[in-house]
């Protein structure tokens, strides 16, 4: 995970899925949505449990295969073991989604391999609103 990815990732990206978004203010989930939103990017937030819902401004849909349209990343606020189902509906679902973005703490390296193997990059254990400042 270079910087020039990093920073390549973030330049290309104009439409991102938020797996795991957040209504709790106080949440990362929340505030990273919040900044990149401020950068101009747009954000569809994936929570079934808030699907249906607004935040920030932004339709809520319950899961990946809702969303209409491509994505140039899908950031990933859930833990771990979870992420292989989530590259999975992505790949299932987007002809292709670019740059699956794990979240700092989330790491899951057999899911980094299937998603590089269909072309997509992967960024583990980093967060875009820490690598923006830093990067662009």
């Amino acid at each position: 995970m270079s910087d020039d990815l990093i920073r390549d990732i973030l330049k290309r990206t104009r439409r991102i899925a938020l797996v795991g978004a957040s209504a709790n203010p106080a949440r990362p989930s929340h505030g990273v949505m919040r900044f990149l939103l401020s950068k101009g990017y747009e954000v569809v937030p994936v929570n079934p449990g808030l699907a249906g819902q607004t935040l920030l401004g932004q339709k809520v849909v319950a899961r990946l295969s809702d969303i209409e349209g491509e994505v140039d990343m899908i950031d990933v606020f859930r833990a771990s073991e979870h992420v292989p189902a989530v590259v999975d509906e992505a790949l299932a679902h987007f002809e292709n989604p670019g740059a699956i973005w794990m979240q700092l703490g989330v790491v899951h390296e057999g899911a980094a391999e299937t998603a590089r193997a269909r072309g997509v990059d992967v960024v583990m254990d980093r967060c875009p609103a820490i690598e923006y400042p830093r990067l662009m």
